[in-house]
């Protein structure tokens, strides 16, 4: 008689159903059959049957026994489940008739006695004293299983009763030992069988304080017989096996007992085990592994000491199953146990830092719902390991920021910890920061902060820690960057925090603290007495919160007086000073000689007796404020980041004791120290700009050889500076920041110029003027040469040069964690950019690439008429002429200063305001006066040099590129407005040349590259009447414009309109991109939207609004304006207004125009934007009579080329441009000596 034994062990809570059966597998072990089959939860008919030809490869006609195992603890020891069985799918074979028991085993708070973690289980069914049969290994889960099943062929006649062990395996591999049993169970078929469907219930000993218990319900459906016997396992152990299985059970004697002669008896027989496993025995890693644990956990009670042994078995156990290896994530599990526990004892951060280290590699290895996963990712591994790294000091090494990463990836979106390790994270790569002054670290910084603060909401209790830590990262990227919104926000911030903390809260003193250092930063930025008196008041606040004693008195001490001294320099109290003097000799009583604060101590301590000493003249102070830099500089290494302020304060004291003893070598040791502060690499742009900036100043002003050196350095760093924004208003902001640096480029070129080096005036004009335009253009360069040297290189140039143009954008973002992203990104592919450029570098004949232009490379602007620079600065107010070709030329204005110019800038802005009310037969009469001031002493003189010295005859082109204040005043329309004796007009300058405007030389020598490039012309005329809300006043004539223009253009450009409703932004830009010639009646675009875009197929445009070239006030030589923007977004020529249009009267100006652009063109002919320049001075001359003066002269031309249209000369004096003013040929013979005879004497 045989019977079908099923017996299923699931858990209760979760189980998997409709799983489909997989392909049997049969194997042959010791002359037992065992198929493996992946079980269906679906419910047996009791009525079912089987037929043999479902299993026909098996030869064992015989009773089975059928045990899906699953064993299921939830975390933690003692190990305990709760399991229950589901009707699985029988696949059963006989020939007689057939008795299927079923049989449900439900097991609950199974412990394990020496409560050492498992790999897994299995059971075992005695079939007598010497033979059992052992299902296969099964990992331990915890929630969930796999529902495998177990075959086993039983005969009755040979298993007369049911004798069940449940037994936990230590390996999944090679199973060394039998295990450790948790569980036994014995009984006779008929007390199974009796029972019917009722289930019930077998209880176990207690076990460590648990009560386990096994539940049981069996069914018979079909009886059989069955002649056959099946073969099981033979119980014959080897010695290394029973010795195992010995020290098993000694273990866990010791574990309960606590007695140390089981934990040595145990240790005996596991040592004996290893020493019969040699090197190559795969029981060794077993082996080794049983021994490391029995011995970890005396170590653990103070039973063993010698840790480094039992480290090293483990290590060698975890060598021997590599990745792949069943064994291998529980051997990484054991080692972590030995590390933490290690690191509890002795406190070592390398233990905890390696514990972190294999964590990481232990999670994936586990998979979710394994007994293994949650353990290791429980109170006792991975949340012990992240704990003890967040309270590890800050530690700014690359090994420990390597650390914080992996405890940050232990802790994913949803872990508890994460803030935390977020935070830790942002201030080790803070600290990092400190020490070597990558702004990529504080980048990194302020984006965890940012993540860390958003995972702590209102009502967090650990809110004002986040708060402070972001704000103060913040404040630091300000002080390296100058960003004010990094200031603004870092103020809230701490605003925020400080309301967290009320009076008696623990973190009350350092929110003080900070909230009063950065209300220091912010006087210093915008002067309001307010932020610094609050400062110091919420500063002495926080001294008085910290006794003596406490570890950051030094830090509230230095504060405080900082604040004192501030208000000192800025109000002149003696009494804050004194106060600051003593306080910071107090801070540095206690920072001494290698302490990490003591630099600054020193650094401040010693910019306070400088101060001091200019006010007494007391040399004690002065030579003690010297000392303590030099002891600042020793105390730091050579690249840290302030080692920058002790150079400023040292060349601050040397300078200081110059003024006053007078000796040469205290001047020569400030210049070296300017030098060394504003070369430091590692400290940020905006503090080397200004130290640069103060270096240029005190150098001219001693009359220092080294001022050019300075001037060159401070546009060097502006340049860098200014690369390093992604967003247009980032860079100008970037560029607004300095204030005393707006003349920088004009006073270097004076420099320059005093120094009779004229050509590098030119370079650093150049170099100097316009960063926008040179940050975009490199972004723009033609590749054609480069692409003839080097194709890749060219194309790597190409591919991150369009990503870096996509990276920029127009505005910051409103998400200031956007913002910042996008920056880093930005930072980064300027980065890669800077490496590409400097490959090309290297390249034969490209040393020179995007590098600022050589006075050889400028020259090229004058190709087709003198360039004439008007340098205005504070020492020299000058022109210099840039010929064809030839060195350049110097004209002084003798009589005109920089305070001459601005009060002719204000005057001109008072008589154009107030020729608008005047009615236009009016003559204006003042605005003739000071077009007459600009002829005399600006104009004539240059005129006079270009046709005495550089023979440039009358009718040629020139063009004017004005600087600083002479972008304001209209140079272009210098008059004269005197008659000779004779009774005729003295010639004004636009009689005698065709005047262009350029915004620089680079801009005019694109402008000419790109009109090599010509296409099939097509016109848009754009305009609006009526524009929107604080889009500007109603223009009332603009339609009748854009008509008029449609008419005077020819069919040959395809004219069109857009106007009205269609007249908008969008529609504006779109228009830009698909027509060669655009005239914009009004300004639907900022500059903004105009240097997003990039149109090379552009030809012309001409602008009739309101100030479309008018430059920028606070960056008067940022030469940047809507028409010089549209010059480089790709248009050749530009006309452009300086000021307010009157519509009604431009109107002329526009007709005029646009009758010479056409004037001789026949059918067919297409207009050509080089005559713009001609046709614009045709224009203004034929409206005399139609347009007040000041509405004829606000039109200018900028860029582009023409060929001269004619040479005053006796073969070309019946040029066309000419003819039509019959006086003008007569004038022109009498300009030059006129010129001579009233100005030469005055002028060289």
């Amino acid at each position: 008689m045989a019977f079908l034994l099923i017996l299923v062990w699931l858990p209760q809570r979760l189980v998997q159903p409709h799983k489909r059966p997989t392909s049997c597998q049969t194997a042959l072990n010791n002359n037992v059959q065992f198929d493996l089959t992946l079980l269906e939860a679906s419910t047996l008919n009791p009525s079912f049957s089987l037929s043999p030809e479902l299993h026909p490869q098996s030869p064992y006609p015989h009773l089975r026994l059928l045990l899906p195992l699953a064993f299921c603890p939830p975390p933690g020891p003692p190990l305990a489940s709760s399991l229950c069985a589901i009707p699985p799918l029988c696949l059963v074979a006989g020939k007689a008739s057939l008795l299927d028991l079923n049989v449900v085993i439900s097991v609950n708070n199974l412990p394990i006695p020496s409560k050492r973690m498992p790999a897994g289980f299995y059971v075992s069914i005695n079939v007598d004293s010497t033979r059992h049969w052992k299902s296969a290994i099964r990992v331990v889960s915890s929630d969930e299983s796999e529902m495998l099943g177990d075959i086993v062929i039983l005969s009755l006649r040979e298993v007369p009763e049911l004798s069940l062990e449940i037994r936990i395996s230590y390996e999944l591999g090679r199973m060394l030992g039998n295990g450790e049993v948790v569980g036994k169970f014995k009984t006779s078929w008929d007390e199974v069988l009796n029972r019917g469907n009722e289930s019930f219930e077998v209880s176990f000993s207690s076990v460590n304080g648990v009560h386990s218990s096994l539940t049981l319900k069996a069914a018979v459906l079909h009886p059989y017989d069955n002649q056959d016997s099946a073969l099981f396992d033979s119980i014959i152990e080897c010695e290394r096996s029973r010795d195992t299985d010995v020290g098993h059970d000694r273990f866990a004697t010791y574990v309960t007992s606590k007695t140390v002669s089981h934990l040595n008896d145990a240790v005996k027989h596991f040592k004996s085990v290893l020493d019969q496993c040699p090197a190559d025995d795969p029981h060794r890693a077993a082996a080794l592994t049983n021994l490391a644990w029995a011995r970890l956990q005396g170590y653990i009670r103070n039973d063993f000491q010698d840790i480094d042994s039992i480290t090293s078995l483990f290590r060698e156990a975890l060598a021997l199953r590599p990745q792949g290896h069943p064994d291998h994530p529980l051997s990484i599990h054991y080692l972590i146990s030995a590390l933490t526990w290690r690191f509890k004892k002795e406190r070592t951060a390398a233990h905890i830092h390696e514990s972190a280290e294999l964590c990481c590699k232990l999670l994936p290895l586990c998979p979710e719902g394994t007994f293994l996963r949650s353990i290791a990712a429980g109170a006792n591994d991975v949340d012990y390991v992240i704990r003890q790294c967040n309270d590890l000091p800050t530690d700014a090494s690359d090994e420990a920021i390597h650390l914080r990463r992996v405890v940050l990836e232990l802790c994913p979106l949803g872990n508890s910890y994460r803030p935390r390790a977020l935070d830790m994270l942002a201030q080790a790569v803070e600290a990092r920061f400190h020490q070597r002054g990558a702004i990529d670290d504080l980048a990194e910084s302020i984006e965890h902060g940012r993540e860390a603060l958003s995972l702590c909401p209102e009502g967090h209790f650990e809110r004002d820690m986040y708060l402070n830590n972001l704000a103060a990262s913040l404040t630091y990227h300000f002080n390296h960057q100058g960003n004010s919104d990094d200031l603004n926000e870092a103020i809230s911030l701490y605003e925020e925090a400080l309301r967290l903390c009320p009076v008696g809260h623990n973190s009350r003193i350092f929110s003080l603290d900070n909230l009063g250092e950065a209300l220091r930063t912010c006087f210093n930025q915008r002067g309001d007495i307010n932020d610094i008196i609050r400062s110091i008041s919420l500063l002495r606040e926080a001294l008085t919160l910290c006794p003596s004693g406490n570890p950051n008195r030094d830090t509230m001490l230095n504060n405080l007086a900082l604040a004192l001294q501030t208000r000192y320099e800025k109000l002149d109290a003696s009494e804050d000073l004194d106060e600051a003097i003593n306080l910071y000799r107090d801070s540095l009583q206690l920072t001494p000689h290698g302490h990490p604060r003591c630099h600054k101590a020193l650094v401040n301590l010693s910019s306070a007796l400088r101060s001091r000493f200019t006010q007494t003249r007391k040399s004690e102070d002065i030579e003690e404020a010297i000392r303590l830099c030099q002891e600042s500089l020793e105390a730091l290494p050579s690249l840290h980041p302030e080692r920058h302020f002790s150079y400023l304060w040292l060349q601050e004291a040397y300078l200081s004791r110059y003024r006053v003893q007078h000796k040469s070598a205290d001047l020569l040791l400030a210049v070296e120290n300017f030098r060394l502060a504003s070369r430091h690499p590692t400290q940020g742009f905006p503090n080397r700009i200004g130290e640069a900036i103060d270096w240029a100043r005190q150098a001219e002003v001693y009359q220092h050889d080294s001022t050019l050196e300075a001037y060159q350095i401070c546009l060097e760093l502006f340049d860098n500076h200014v690369m390093t924004r992604s967003t247009i208003i980032s860079r100008r902001e970037a560029a607004t920041a300095f204030r005393d640096a707006r003349s920088l480029p004009v006073d270097a070129a004076s420099c320059s110029i005093r120094r009779d080096n004229l050509r590098h005036a030119v370079e650093l004009v150049e170099q100097g003027r316009g960063q926008q335009w040179s940050l975009a253009s490199r972004l723009r360069t033609p590749l054609e040469d480069l692409k003839l040297a080097s194709l890749e290189l060219a194309h790597k140039l190409s591919e991150v040069t369009q990503r870096l143009s996509d990276a920029q954008g127009s505005a910051g973002s409103a998400d200031r964690a956007a913002a910042d992203r996008a920056a880093i990104q930005y930072r980064r592919l300027q980065q890669k950019w800077e490496v590409v450029v400097a490959e090309i570098r290297n390249l034969k004949g490209f040393s020179r690439f995007l590098l600022p232009p050589s006075y050889e490379d400028l020259q090229a602007a004058a190709r087709h008429g003198p360039v004439i620079i008007l340098n205005a600065s504070q020492f020299l107010c000058s022109a210099i002429i840039i010929p064809t070709s030839g060195e350049p030329r110097h004209v002084r204005f003798p009589s005109i200063t920089l305070t001459h110019l601005e009060k002719l800038k204000s005057d001109f802005a008072r008589e154009i305001r107030h020729a608008s009310f005047m009615r236009p037969e009016e003559t204006r009469k003042e605005l003739q006066v000071l077009l007459r001031t600009v002829w005399d002493e600006i104009m004539l003189p240059i005129v006079i040099v270009l046709q005495r010295d550089l023979r440039v005859t009358s009718g040629s082109r020139i063009w004017l590129c004005p600087t600083a204040t002479f972008t304001s005043i209209p140079l272009h329309a210098a008059h004269p407005f005197r008659t000779n004796a004779d009774g005729r007009h003295e010639l004004c300058l636009e009689d005698v040349y065709i005047c262009s405007y350029t915004p620089t030389l680079s801009a005019l020598i694109r402008s000419r590259q790109m009109m090599k490039k010509r296409v099939t012309p097509s016109f848009v005329a754009i305009g609006q009447s009526s524009p929107g809300a604080g889009q500007g006043e109603a223009l009332l004539t603009v339609d009748s414009e854009l008509e008029l223009v449609r008419k005077l253009v020819p069919a040959t450009a395809n004219p069109t309109t857009l106007s009205g409703d269609d007249a908008t932004r969008a529609g504006a830009l779109d228009a830009l991109q698909h027509n060669t010639w655009v005239h914009l009646a009004y300004k639907p675009l900022t500059l903004l939207d105009i240097m997003e875009q990039d149109i090379p197929q552009a030809e012309f445009a001409f602008l009739s609004a309101c100030h479309t070239a008018v430059g920028d006030e606070k960056t008067p030589d940022e030469v940047i304006h809507l028409a010089a923007g549209l010059q480089f977004s790709g248009f050749k020529s530009v006309i452009g207004t300086l000021w307010v249009v009157n519509d009604a009267v431009a109107k002329h100006v526009v007709e005029a125009f646009y009758k010479n652009m056409v004037k001789g063109l026949k059918d067919g002919d297409m207009m050509d934007c080089t005559k713009a320049a001609w046709a614009l001075n045709r224009a203004t001359n034929a409206v005399k009579t139609k347009v007040p003066l000041e509405q004829r002269m606000v039109f200018i031309h900028i860029g582009g080329n023409m060929p001269a249209i004619g040479r005053i000369t006796e073969r070309a004096i019946k040029t066309p441009v000419f003819e039509e003013d019959p006086h003008i040929r007569a004038l022109l013979s009498d300009l030059l000596s006129t010129c001579l005879q009233e100005s030469v004497s005055s002028i060289f």
